[in-house]
């Protein structure tokens, strides 16, 4: 199934949340007490609310007998007067009527959410500003700001009332201001009468119709001296031959870039380069002979090892190698003959165009000469037209004001004294702040993940690196109970024994006798991983063989609590006697499991590994041992592993969990499949399970409970002790 990059998948959103559990819990739990502190440190506002309806009406027009009724004009109608209640006119008689600009408790209420508001309640200081000191104009300045603040007028849908609502943090004042400034939107109606002048209808109408004959008649004049003078336009003040010029002009451009090409390949051809013409090269015919001349002198080189020139069959293969390359001369020579001629008609193109443009450069000369009268009269017509434009929207507009309307409004509820505070709403901010919670929580998760640069997860490795993990091991903690890699009844070694099973499963155990075991890095547990997985499959009766091939930082021996005194660079130097190649191979406290140490630290690890001789012993430690495990230096910055994947028949890359960046790891295994190398999968070390995936979690916990309930393997190891004289015999007949 392809992989799809843009697909939402919620397991895994699901996973990355389980994650960061605690991260997601601590700013959920911070939002949520932010918005109980924003809610305790707002002011308190009351609103009161009152009711008006808008009566909305005027003349119906005639159109074709039926009757008309303008639904945009009533919408126009609540519009305005929801305008007109927030307007700053308004506002000021609401303010001299109620006297609000002498009125201390309404110019100074206790200020909103604020820092000076928290200092000012810890201090215990009055909250209230101070106007006292305020001049008249600046109290009026105030009282309308906020007026204009806590006002808000509403068309409720579908109906013609407007809720008009003030809030304020004293309940007296919403209530009494709602209430004004509907009783002042009522007034301000029966101030202000819309009177129709038709007198000044009339005189516009009037100009209306003089602008109209105007235009009519340098319209008229514009047309007929155009005819007269056979000018022609495109309609976007271009004449139609300068458009033509124009396209003459690309035309001739075009000719000419054609002509210079043409002459260039005409060139080629006089200077014998004819077969490496564009055309010869884009010719599958010529292109075809050629290949086929090719296999003729292929074939006939190689049987004139065996065969003389006079042969039948080679006077054959001579005769069709001519014939071919005939064919191809003159198919060359055709091309060549069809490039001449294109260059000829080039020239007679751009040599018709040059004259056409000389003609048409003629015509504009007088087209320029008739088109300032021209111009001038389509001034005049431009002129009249913007003139009579202007009057008949002059006109329109008069006549819509001149219309008999009558517009009246009506109180429905008066607004009442609020029992309580509408905000303040603790609900609601704290939905807000935990719906706040969770985007910023998002955002940390993205953004880690993000700068996350390296290998956390197994599903990573499959996506990335296309490769299947064949072993998730996790993380050692000797302190925890269970987490000793020595123990057999521990989350590690049923780790390591999943490994050994996924690496059956691969091919391991048929046809792959060699394995070796790399990783991009250092300290990513390639060694820790060659160890287990060689006591795995020694456990299971395998006669194993360990070849320690970091002969730069040897670490086998230690691991298997061996010697170093002799090893595989002291064999592959030949700096030991034949009598001690038997000590190579050292016998180690794990049955069934041999090792060769790396040895003596040569000056040039690398080509050692390259020789003749690394891959004789391959072979012969193939056929004389079950599986052979080689442990390898990392990929990046030495050629080692590239070498040995390369001679190894499988090759197993440990790749450790938040260690080495994704760049480095996919740079190291690229090498490796350039190398050659059988690359059968990758086994995740170091993984964190309890704080990656809850699954691997769940599954470490279940095997250690079992392990600690079921010693069966853990006996079994104890009595597989008692073949290690059989070993002995074996390895001292090696």
């Amino acid at each position: 199934m392809p992989d799809d990059d843009n697909v939402i998948d919620p397991i895994k959103i699901l996973a990355i949340a389980l994650s960061h559990r605690w991260l997601i819990l601590a700013v959920l739990s911070a939002g949520i007490v932010a918005g109980i502190v924003f809610t305790f440190l707002q002011t308190p506002y009351y609103r009161a609310t009152a009711k008006v309806e808008i009566l909305a009406g005027g003349t119906k027009v005639l159109d074709e007998l039926d009757v008309l009724s303008s639904n945009t004009a009533d919408i126009r109608t609540f519009e305005t007067a929801r305008q007109k209640m927030l307007s700053r006119d308004l506002a000021r008689r609401v303010v001299f009527k109620l006297n609000l600009a002498n009125n201390t408790e309404f110019l100074a209420p206790v200020p909103e959410f604020s820092f000076s508001n928290i200092l000012r309640r810890i201090t215990g200081a009055n909250a209230r500003r101070d106007v006292s000191e305020l001049n008249s104009e600046a109290r009026n300045r105030l009282a309308l700001n906020l007026l204009s603040r806590g006002l808000s007028v509403t068309l409720l849908r579908n109906t013609s009332l407007l809720e008009v609502s003030f809030s304020h943090p004293k309940p007296t004042f919403s209530e009494q201001i709602a209430n004004q400034v509907v009783r002042s939107y009522i007034d301000q109606g029966a101030d202000k009468r819309i009177e129709t002048s038709t007198l000044a209808r009339d005189f516009i109408r009037e100009q209306v119709n003089d602008a109209k004959i105007a235009l009519q008649g340098s319209e008229k004049e514009l047309v007929a001296y155009a005819q007269d003078n056979g000018i022609t336009t495109t309609g976007t003040d271009v004449s139609l031959i300068a458009s033509n010029m124009a396209e003459i002009n690309s035309a001739i451009s075009k000719a000419v870039q054609e002509r210079l090409a043409a002459e260039r390949l005409v060139q080629q051809i006089q200077e014998g380069n004819a077969s490496s013409l564009p055309g010869v090269f884009e010719s599958k015919s010529v292109q075809t002979t050629r290949q086929k001349i090719s296999e003729l002198r292929a074939e006939y080189q190689q049987k004139l090892s065996r065969l003389k020139p006079g042969f039948p069959e080679m006077v054959r293969l001579r005769t069709q190698i001519l014939e071919l390359t005939n064919q191809v001369s003159q198919e060359v020579a055709s091309i060549a003959r069809a490039t001449q001629i294109k260059l000829e008609q080039a020239k007679q193109q751009e040599v018709a165009l040059n004259q056409e443009l000389a003609k048409l450069e003629a015509e504009q000369l007088a087209y320029q000469q008739k088109n300032i009268q021209y111009t001038i009269l389509k001034r005049e017509v431009d002129s009249n037209r913007t003139q009579y434009d202007s009057l008949i929207k002059k006109l329109n507009e008069v006549g819509v004001g001149a219309e008999v309307r009558t517009s009246n409004a009506s109180i429905i509820d008066i607004a009442t004294l609020p029992r309580g505070p509408y905000t303040p709403n603790m609900q609601l901010n704290i939905a807000a702040a935990f719906a706040l919670a969770i985007v910023v929580a998002a955002m940390l998760i993205y953004i880690i993940e993000l700068l996350n640069n390296t290998f956390s997860k197994p599903e990573q490795i499959e996506t990335d690196l296309k490769l299947p993990v064949l072993g998730v091991i996790p993380t050692t903690d000797d302190e925890k109970d269970g987490g000793d890699i020595e123990n057999p009844t521990s989350a590690v070694a049923e780790a390591y024994r999943t490994l050994r099973t996924s690496v059956q499963f691969s091919g391991a155990d048929s046809d792959v006798r060699s394995i070796i075991v790399t990783s991009a890095g250092q300290s990513e547990g390639k060694s820790t991983t060659a160890w287990r997985l060689a006591c795995d499959f020694a456990v299971i009766g395998r006669q194993v063989l360990v070849i320690d091939a970091d002969m730069r930082r040897p670490n086998a021996h230690r691991l298997l609590k061996t010697h170093n005194r002799i090893g595989l660079s002291n064999l592959l130097s030949n700096v030991v006697s034949s009598g001690s190649v038997n000590d190579i191979f050292n016998e180690t406290n794990v049955p069934n499991l041999t090792l060769i140490s790396a040895g003596t630290i040569p000056p040039n690890p690398a080509d050692l590994l390259l020789s003749n001789k690394m891959t004789a012993l391959l072979q012969f430690c193939s056929k004389r041992y079950d599986l052979v495990i080689i442990d390898s230096p990392p990929v990046l910055g030495l050629s080692d592993a590239v070498i040995l994947s390369r001679q190894a028949d499988a090759t197993l890359l440990v790749v450790a969990s938040g260690q080495e960046s994704k760049k480095a790891v996919k740079g190291g295994l690229e090498r490796l499949k350039l190398s050659g190398g059988n690359i059968i999968g990758a086994v995740m070390t170091k993984y964190a399970a309890d704080r990656n995936d809850y699954m691997y979690r769940n599954y470490y916990t279940y095997s250690e409970t079992k392990r600690s309930n079921d010693n069966t393997e853990a006996i079994g190891s104890e009595a597989a002790k008692g073949r290690v004289p059989l070993l002995n015999r074996l390895i001292g007949k090696a």
